[in-house]
């Protein structure tokens, strides 16, 4: 190869664009920074174009999480009202406008659901992470121990730190997640269709400020939705925007696991008699509400497939390994540090996707088919296996941060090394 060659083979640094469309964390449309409208900082009773008054779009916004209905917000803002010369910009992205009473505003808002837009937004990219799965798989327990591993533990080995992005959402995650499974050791209730949940938002911040930060979306959508295409259709806009998803799959919703434990308990099955839903009838729910319509139907949205409750495997471990070995590395915790461990990565994808190969062939056929860029966990969000709904032991979660940590690898926020 001349030497002409080989500079025409190098690859081109990555330019940096302007300004990156925003994400909306609340109701996951996609928009320019250009397209936000504004918050009002005042109010006035003698012009009714600044006077307190209903927001619909937020209000409707907050009737499809159950949320009160406010009543006395500031006026919404729009900067095609403003004359070019009252707006500000940062980096490129409008981030403020000065209105008609001379009063500044920053306080930017999505022009579909009037939520606030984190301040960063425009500024960085829009790094979205969705957990899915259907129903019964622990969705809502995954999502609370991965924020405590995250903001007590993992956070700190990549000089990060994992916050909410409000008091109000830092309140409602520790009263109604964190404190009864970690501190009481009670197991959540399943999150109910008709009751939808308002995402909770973190971002992982970087201590190194040319990082931007992630933002992490747990948008805990009831998991009987997954499988429903209207529900999907209405609440799947997440995924669609999203940076990565967190595939979660439930070991007893593969039948042939399911049987194979119920064998094994005998005459103490359990909880193993619920409905559930076919891993494979998650991922083509997918395929129709969105992936269908990607280049050559395939999505290179990254995808961690996470095997959960991976305690349970203990009852199917032998010599042999059959299924699984009695050393397999499932039920040993790991925690990266500084860098992501690339040999382990390849050890647990190795040992999980030929278990899922073994135990459901047209799951991980249909799996090959539709994602592009695909890894495979075991995780364990509590340690043990509750009884009645209660732990019995501390919670101990083992490798639960590990799919997240392949994300961050994934969209180049750390290194990964072979050890």
């Amino acid at each position: 190869m001349g030497i002409m060659d080989w500079f025409k083979k190098r690859p081109q640094a990555e330019q940096r664009p302007l300004f990156y469309d925003i994400v909306c964390p609340y109701c996951f449309s996609k928009f320019s920074p250009e397209d936000v409208v504004f918050r009002a900082t005042h109010h006035r009773e003698d012009d009714e174009d600044y006077a307190l008054g209903e927001d619909e779009e937020l209000n409707r916004y907050r009737e499809r999480f159950g949320l009160d209905r406010v009543h006395d917000m500031e006026a919404v803002l729009r900067p095609q009202d403003v004359p070019e010369e009252y707006h500000v910009y940062s980096d490129h992205v409008l981030v403020g406008i000065t209105d008609r009473y001379g009063e500044l505003t920053r306080r930017r808002l999505c022009p579909k659901c009037h939520n606030e837009v984190p301040v960063t937004a425009g500024k960085v990219p829009s790094n979205i992470i969705s957990i899915i799965g259907a129903s019964q798989v622990g969705k809502s327990v995954y999502m609370t121990s991965l924020i405590h591993t995250l903001q007590h533990t993992t956070a700190d080995h990549f000089n990060a730190a994992c916050m909410p992005l409000n008091t109000e959402i830092s309140r409602k995650f520790r009263m109604n997640y964190e404190e009864p499974l970690f501190e009481r050791g009670d197991l959540l209730a399943s999150t109910q269709k008709e009751k939808m949940q308002e995402p909770f938002i973190f971002q992982f911040v970087f201590r190194d400020e040319s990082k931007p930060p992630l933002t992490l979306v747990f948008f805990d959508v009831a998991g009987e939705g997954m499988v429903e295409q209207d529900y999907l259709g209405l609440h799947g806009q997440h995924i669609k925007n999203s940076a990565g998803i967190l595939l979660l799959v439930d070991p007893l919703q593969i039948r042939s696991i399911r049987e194979k434990i119920r064998i094994q308990l005998g005459d103490k099955p359990g909880e193993l008699v619920s409905q559930y839903d076919e891993p494979r009838d998650v991922v083509l729910t997918l395929f129709g509400d969105f992936i269908a319509y990607q280049e050559n139907s395939k999505t290179d949205i990254p995808t961690a497939v996470v095997l959960t409750k991976s305690d349970m495997l203990h009852i199917l471990k032998d010599e042999d390994g059959e299924y699984i070995k009695s050393n397999s590395n499932i039920f040993n915790n790991m925690v990266h540090r500084n860098y992501f461990n690339l040999t382990e990565f390849e050890n647990i994808d190795g040992e999980i996707r030929r278990f899922i190969e073994k135990v459901d062939r047209p799951f991980k056929g249909t799996m090959d088919v539709y994602f592009k860029d695909t890894a495979y966990y075991a995780v364990s969000a509590l340690g043990s296996n509750p009884v009645n709904q209660k732990m019995q032991t501390v919670v101990s979660p083992i490798r639960v941060d590990e799919p997240f940590i392949w994300l961050l690898y994934k969209l180049n926020y750390i290194e990964g090394r072979r050890d």
